[in-house]
């Protein structure tokens, strides 16, 4: 290949000089590769005249196929490539960070990448991507659980703790939540079981609150809504109810944080981790990632 590259640049420029500035190689190798190809063919392929290269007929014809064949690889490779950067993207994420956090940005990434064609699926399970039909994966969940024993690449999208939410009516009137003791006049949303409240609290020194009633949600998107309609006090995971927040739908009455050891993860097969629309994808994630916490902490520090 390398030589008939050397053929076809020199029969353009009709000097071995030229082609290896072209190629980047010295002109010794342009030489060298087109007398391989000569003693590969049996065949003289250029007339070697005082600064100038003259193809012989043979050449000629033989050029039209060189040329011809090198346009066909190029025509490939730049559609190979171009596949690489767009078409079908399968995703699988969990169904509430898929309803909570990704569907309200999809028109923002279609604006950014009409070429990619999203698919979403909303599942929680392990996958085994030589299995089935999906590029790219975001997983809640222990790193080491995650990746090392599957062998995954991954990259660490939120992780955050857990912290108190509530409807802004709560920030206001005779137990203002402004004054977090009065959590012990509120209603608390639980998510699955009552344990959260109580590491919470325990962390934020405060007694007397009774976390034995209220409501319990088995999904995060439930507990999130539930608390934007004002119906309890919840605690939310660090990334879901972040829109919210943003638009003032939600506040946090507290900036104490429970400490988690799982974090959100994109996932993907290391052998695909750099194809081009895999990382694009990644990279569009992660920065409105960043961009919610610099709106979260701008909001905060005001």
């Amino acid at each position: 290949m390398n030589a008939l590259v050397a053929f076809e640049a020199a029969a353009r420029h009709e000097s071995f000089t030229k082609a290896a500035e072209e190629l980047f190689v010295t002109q010794g190798a342009i030489s060298h590769q087109v007398k391989a190809l000569e003693t590969e063919l049996g065949l003289k392929l250029f007339h070697r005249r005082p600064q100038q290269l003259v193809l012989t007929n043979v050449a000629r014809d033989y050029l039209i196929v060189v040329r011809d064949a090198l346009d066909r690889i190029a025509t490939g490779t730049n559609t190979l490539i171009k596949r690489q950067s767009s078409g079908v993207l399968t995703v699988s994420m969990p169904p509430n960070f898929a309803s909570k956090w990704l569907v309200h940005r999809l028109g923002r990434f279609a604006e950014l990448f009409p070429q990619i064609d999203l698919r979403i699926s909303a599942s929680e399970h392990h996958i085994d991507f030589a299995q089935v039909d999906v590029d790219l994966a975001v997983r809640y969940g222990v790193e080491a659980e995650l990746g090392y024993k599957s062998n995954l690449h991954l990259t660490k999208l939120y992780t955050g703790g857990v912290f108190p939410i509530c409807s802004p009516k709560y920030m206001s009137g005779e137990h203002s939540l402004n004054d977090i003791n009065n959590l012990k006049h509120q209603k608390l949303l639980h998510f699955e079981d009552r344990k959260d409240w109580l590491r919470w609290l325990n962390i934020a020194r405060i007694e007397d609150v009774d976390v034995s009633h209220g409501p319990v949600f088995d999904q995060v998107s439930m507990i999130i809504d539930a608390a934007v309609e004002g119906q309890g006090i919840a605690l939310a995971r660090g990334g879901l109810a972040t829109r919210d927040l943003i638009s003032g739908q939600l506040v946090r009455p507290s900036k104490l944080a429970l400490k988690v050891e799982s974090a959100y993860w994109i996932v993907c097969p290391p052998a695909t981790a750099n194809l081009p629309k895999i990382e694009l994808f990644r990279n569009w994630l992660l920065q409105e990632a960043a961009q919610d916490e610099a709106k979260l902490a701008k909001l905060y520090s005001e």
